[in-house]
């Protein structure tokens, strides 16, 4: 299987890579949103957060944050945007998980999460919740 990730966290393609840990690589996106947009990609290959193995998820994430602290220390952002792109509908276009860390500055003209999609569904809280927990 080829995957582009998994060639730029082990190095067989350059990349623009600006921490690494025993777990995960972060490096700045090749087509940023914004000074400093970077994603953060697991050093095992998983395509979606599903297939990444449980004892990864706390690691991933804690690189997650770290990453955030040091772009919150380095280039003093008014805030951020983190998500994940999981699967094609969504936008997803490396099958390969990665987190987005978006330093988010006052003007951008960005929005919130919330301005990504609308579509309600038309059904009460009360019968989302119980399809959920049924």
């Amino acid at each position: 299987m080829e995957c582009l990730f998994c060639d730029l966290v082990s190095k067989k393609k350059p990349s623009h890579i600006v921490y690494e840990d025993d777990s995960a690589v972060a490096m700045l996106d090749i087509f940023p949103r914004s000074q400093g947009h970077t994603i953060v990609v697991p050093k095992v290959h998983a395509e979606t957060i599903l297939d990444l193995p449980d004892d990864q998820v706390g690691p991933l994430f804690l690189a997650v944050k770290k990453m955030t602290q040091i772009l919150k220390n380095k280039l003093n952002p008014d805030g951020f945007t983190i998500g994940i792109n999981h699967g094609k509908v969504s936008g997803q276009a490396i099958d390969h998980l990665h987190i987005h860390i978006i330093p988010r500055f006052k003007g951008d003209n960005g929005g919130s999460i919330h301005t990504i999609v609308d579509n309600p569904s038309g059904m009460s809280l009360e019968e989302v919740e119980e399809k959920i927990i049924s």
